[in-house]
């Protein structure tokens, strides 16, 4: 978490507005707008010393400031004018918040941690995920193992291609949230850059907003109200929500994987698992994953639903909104810590995948008809209904190895037809499921 919290925490805003504030310093100095000169390169690497160095004593500074100001942001500006002094920069710090609204702050700020937290810190702890499980599923590509559709016995698969689902599913969301917009907008109090022209009507201030922004890293909002209109979070949030969706399922399959058998769990020394019953080893990281991915979605969907949304050219609910944006990606990450860990304690319990298999040789039936459908299609079975054949023979009971061949024996199929389902079982009707696991 600490990571996370460089940069989606009010210290990690704070430092990144003072980031945008010297940057627009020297973007307009560059331009030697007002006249103006540009900075030396040691002036402009003391300014910029402002926020990579930013820590304690800044903020105390503005947490004093903060009590006074009301605003936080008007807090952000008079620190770098007090520090403009201490650098003997007094020249210039009218330009400091030149002609912007706390939005252009604020949106280029939430754009520039948001962004970063991302990057740098939750892709690659769902990453740390997507590796393990496409370890496993090369692992276990060839461990046949029953399916169960609606929890019922149902066409074998293996737990390697099961497994490599949840890993491409994964992969796919991770490549639309690694090409997410990170927006921000830079036009004054109500978008349409006023205050600029009337400060100096000739310089092109569309151009120069967007080339400040996007030499920041970020993309850039023409067209806003005093608030950039936050639908790259909303895009952002909802993709990170639907990357959690899929998480949450895997750590409720892997649940009932281990309910059933078909995992053990490795047991860690000294650990305990129930305070009354000795021999249990609980799933717990599986379960605190399921519960920090609920939180974590049910906080992203409510900053979807109020991001999106600012009555007339402003107001303040996203402020408040945008201050929990941390804590939705912390239970994230949490979760996938968990999850990460958790795939780690596993150890696939073949044996108990292939004795499932075994008493269940009713799922063959599925092979039977089509087989038979196949053959009469090519004119070498008169068999009507072969779907009905098979439903009466096998639907509600149990029907054994023996039991199938002696009904295969019966069947007015072709001979090799008929070799083909006699070799099979359970454990070998699995289709592709290793070549597509691997």
């Amino acid at each position: 978490m600490a990571g996370l919290a460089d940069f989606l925490s009010e210290a990690g805003l704070n430092r990144a507005r003072v980031e945008v504030e010297v940057e627009w310093l020297i973007a307009l100095t560059d331009r030697s707008l007002f006249e103006t000169s540009p900075l030396s390169d040691a002036d402009k690497e003391r300014l910029r010393a402002l926020y990579r160095d930013f820590g304690q004593a800044e903020i105390d500074w503005l947490a004093e400031k903060e009590a006074v100001t009301q605003h936080d942001v008007k807090a952000i500006e008079y620190l770098v004018r007090d520090r403009l002094s201490t650098l003997g920069l007094d020249s210039i710090a009218e330009l400091t918040h030149f002609a912007c609204t706390s939005e252009d702050i604020n949106s280029a700020s939430y754009a520039l941690t948001v962004k970063r937290a991302v990057e740098e810190v939750w892709l690659p702890g769902l990453d740390t995920v997507i590796a393990k499980l496409r370890e496993l599923a090369v692992e276990h590509a060839d461990a046949p193992m029953l399916s169960r559709t609606h929890g019922q016995p149902a066409t074998p698969s293996t737990m390697g291609k099961e497994i490599a689902v949840f890993a491409w599913r994964l992969e796919r969301v991770r490549a639309q949230i690694a090409a997410s917009d990170y927006l921000a907008k830079f036009s004054g109090a109500t978008g349409t850059w006023s205050a600029h022209l009337a400060a100096d009507p000739d310089a092109d201030w569309p151009t120069i907003a967007r080339e400040y922004i996007e030499g920041l890293g970020l993309g850039f909002n023409l067209l806003t109200t005093q608030i950039e209109s936050h639908d790259w979070q909303v895009e952002l949030y909802d993709r990170i929500r639907h990357a959690g969706g899929i998480l949450h399922n895997l750590a409720t399959d892997i649940w009932t994987y281990i309910s059933l058998g078909y995992f053990a769990q490795i047991p860690v020394a000294g650990a305990t698992g129930s305070s009354t019953m000795p021999h249990k080893i609980n799933p717990i990281r599986f379960e605190n994953a399921e519960a920090n991915l609920e939180i974590s979605g049910a906080l992203l969907a409510s900053l979807g639903q109020t991001l999106v949304t600012s009555r007339l050219q402003r107001d303040l609910t996203d402020s408040t909104t945008q201050r929990n944006i941390g804590v939705a990606f912390g239970h994230s990450l949490l979760a996938l810590d968990n999850l990460r860990r958790g795939l780690n304690a596993i150890s696939l319990s073949r044996d108990v995948l292939l004795a499932d298999l075994d008493v269940n040789w009713e799922v063959l039936a599925e092979a039977i008809q089509t087989v038979i459908r196949a053959e009469v299609v090519a004119g070498r079975s008169t068999i009507t209904d072969p779907y009905a054949l098979l439903k009466e023979l096998t639907r509600g009971h149990r029907v054994g190895a023996a039991d199938l061949a002696a009904f295969v024996e019966t069947l007015e199929i072709g001979d090799a037809a008929k070799q083909r389902l006699l070799a099979l079982t359970p454990a070998t009707y699995t289709g592709i499921a290793e070549q597509l696991a691997r």
